[in-house]
């Protein structure tokens, strides 16, 4: 069964909007979080990001308590936050990229030009029994660089798929480059996670790529609530991925 993990993040941005600096303020991230899980959701993905810019240190302490299904913390490879995913242990952390100026991220992990590093930071998380998951781009470069870090997960950005989408050369041009890197992964034993720009709309299509266990959606679902209910959203997103054969 292909399993859905709902970033929550943007739940965190609409509060930071009214309530930045402030220690409570709504929405509450923990909430929403409850909401998904009761919905069907299989995880929760929330991204502490060294600029604080939505998810707050308070948040993914309250998450590890409150999450259970599977929390995954998405976090850059910078020591400060990889020291608080240790303490943290999260259920599985995915490494990724990050940009001061983006809106959000925006590319795949150079993971072939960083093995010392990441393969440290691999380590660490595996010796805490943390598993480890790439965010890349769909590249045969960077999925061998993610096996020979040696990842338990790489989760394929799906942003140059969703971008095209409207333009149906393009968009098939995308789904096999995605494909081609799964079972690129799926060979070298590493399993296989997808995300970034995934939409009610663009999701049909994305269906052909083998061996997916699981997709991390957030904005669309989060933008579905506002006129549907976060439940509603969830449950939706879910029915569309129903029958999904690996």
């Amino acid at each position: 069964m292909l399993k859905l993990g709902v970033n929550i993040d943007h739940v965190a941005t609409l509060r930071e909007a009214r309530y930045r600096g402030r220690d409570a303020g709504e929405p509450d991230p923990m909430a929403a979080a409850r909401l998904c899980e009761a919905a069907g959701a299989h995880g929760i993905t929330a991204h502490l990001r060294e600029d604080r810019r939505h998810i707050q240190d308070r948040d993914v302490w309250r998450l590890r308590e409150a999450v259970q299904t599977r929390l995954n913390l998405e976090l850059a490879n910078a020591p400060e936050i990889v020291a608080i995913a240790l303490r943290l242990r999260p259920d599985i952390v995915c490494l990724v990229p990050e940009r001061r100026l983006e809106v959000t991220t925006e590319g795949g992990l150079e993971v072939a030009a960083n093995l010392p590093a990441l393969t440290e930071t691999r380590r660490r998380m595996n010796d805490a029994g943390i598993p480890v998951s790439l965010f890349v781009a769909p590249d045969v470069a960077q999925v061998e660089a993610a096996a020979a870090v040696g990842a338990q997960f790489v989760e394929l950005h799906t942003g140059a798929f969703a971008e095209h989408f409207a333009d149906a050369g393009r968009r098939s041009e995308e789904v096999a480059r995605l494909r081609s890197a799964a079972e690129l992964a799926h060979r070298l034993g590493v399993r296989v996670n997808a995300g970034h720009g995934l939409s009610y709309q663009n999701l049909p299509p994305l269906l052909e790529v083998p061996h997916l266990v699981e997709l991390n959606i957030g904005h669309s679902l989060v933008s579905r609530s506002v006129t549907v209910g976060l439940s509603q959203a969830v449950k939706e997103m879910l029915a569309l991925m129903k029958g999904y054969a690996a």
